[in-house]
């Protein structure tokens, strides 16, 4: 993937009282300070309805450190390395055995969903924002780039178990258990798939950028290539889903060291991927896959055990991006590009993930109100965000528009991307609990019959 940037060039304003000039002892006393508000803010976002994450991001806004000196390099190790460790939890979350009787269903809900979101999202994004995504001008007269709006929404295409399910918390007797499986099953698998489709629109908008061949052997070179990655991270990460078996079997004795199993076979993966020409994010998610549905020697060292140990890195991995973002980005320059933002969100939570839930019905094993529960689960997390600074880098080179305009469109971006995340988790984050015990009303608690 490319070099990720700092959001909304962040790093022009590092100043005199940048990070390094901040005793290490402060540091580490502001860095624990945040961190235990975010225990805190958990707490009181659960007990008012809304998604903890969400809660998290506020805390980040409110704190809001604009002049942290943090180098770009920097945000590229932290959001590779918290997208790996994202995709392989992911993996291990990819359990086969949770969905049986609607594999099908869950399968093309998480595949076929997030392409039909995504397109649904990307021509609404195109007919409804400006240019440079400062306002709104719906037609086609004045347009958002079209590989630029694609890009957009691409980026928001995953949902987020996490969310979703810390907001159901109060009200799981109200909802089927099969429903939950669904959910958290296709935002396991939704995540590499968005990230696939992410992948293929950022290599056709990078050939597009090339104007010295023409762009259908650019589409098929890029094409080639990343074929090439995803093949071999296929391969890859299949081979190291054994390798992880292997090593369990032979070597652990107990479930304290599965932690170290853990982590090295994703950070050997993720690298080896990389050398051996793969999609490390592809190979990582892979293997967490095969470790999930792999049977080991003894029961209690199993992907489950390797799920406990790794939930609490999870879990900090997501709250970092979200505190990142919070403590990084200024609020006044979300500012032109809120309209549009709010257009987006709507598109999204009103169109296109509807029509990608209705899109299978005919297959669903779900009733009516399981499947409107289903389509208005589909919240978004950290994986967003973290695409969000590739979406930023990728458009502010675009040489169909002015450098300065192309700047505006990508910071636009970002932010149309920030915007969308915060409206989705507030607004869906707010209303599902009550739409659990809408849809259950008339008939058990168990069920929506």
């Amino acid at each position: 993937m490319p070099p990720l940037l700092l959001p909304f060039g962040t790093a022009a304003h590092a100043g005199p009282s940048s990070l390094h000039s901040v005793p290490v002892e402060a540091q580490l006393l502001f860095i624990g300070a945040i961190f235990l508000g975010t225990l805190i803010i958990n707490r009181f976002s659960i007990r008012i309805g809304i998604p903890a994450i969400l809660g998290v991001l506020a805390l980040g806004l409110m704190i809001n450190i604009h002049v942290l000196d943090v180098s770009h390099a920097e945000v590229d190790n932290l959001h590779t390395f918290a997208l790996a460790l994202l995709l392989f939890y992911a993996g291990l979350k990819t359990d086969l055995k949770s969905i049986r009787g609607f594999l099908e269903y869950g399968l093309l809900l998480a595949v076929g969903g997030v392409a039909i979101c995504t397109i649904l999202l990307g021509i609404s994004i195109y007919w409804l924002s400006s240019s440079t995504g400062t306002a709104l001008a719906p037609g086609i007269s004045e347009t958002m780039p079209l590989g630029a709006a694609f890009l957009i929404a691409a980026c928001l295409g995953s949902t987020d178990a996490g969310a979703t399910l810390s907001v159901l918390r109060k009200v799981r007797g109200h909802i089927p258990r099969k429903v939950l499986q669904l959910l958290e099953f296709e935002s396991a698998l939704n995540d590499p798939s968005a990230l696939i489709i992410f992948s293929i629109f950022l290599s056709l908008f990078i050939a597009s950028n090339n104007t010295h061949d023409s762009f259908p052997s650019l589409a098929i070179a890029a094409s080639s290539e990343l074929l090439q990655k995803l093949g071999s991270g296929l391969l890859i990460g299949i081979a190291f889903g054994y390798i992880s078996k292997l090593t369990i079997d032979s070597f652990v004795i107990d479930k304290e060291q599965l932690l170290i199993v853990a982590m090295s076979i994703a950070l050997i993966d993720y690298g080896s991927s990389f050398f051996l020409g793969g999609s490390g994010f592809v190979s990582v998610y892979v293997t967490g896959a095969f470790m999930a549905n792999l049977h080991y020697n003894d029961p209690e060292l199993n992907h489950q055990s390797i799920q406990d140990v790794l939930l609490p890195f999870n879990t900090m991995t997501e709250i970092s991006i979200f505190l990142l973002f919070g403590l990084l980005i200024h609020p006044a320059d979300l500012a032109p590009c809120l309209p549009a933002g709010l257009a987006a969100a709507a598109a999204l939570m009103l169109i296109a993930r509807p029509i990608s839930v209705v899109c299978f019905q005919s297959i669903s094993p779900f009733n009516r109100r399981e499947s409107v529960l289903i389509a208005w689960c589909g919240l978004r997390g950290a994986v967003p965000l973290a695409l969000s600074f590739n979406v930023q880098e990728a458009i502010s080179t675009y040489p169909s528009l002015e450098p300065l305009a192309a700047a505006q469109l990508a910071q636009n971006s970002q932010g149309i991307i920030f915007i969308v995340v915060i409206l989705n988790l507030l607004f869906q984050g707010i209303s599902i609990a009550p739409l659990c015990r809408a849809l259950s009303a008339p008939t058990q608690p168990s069920s929506f019959g």
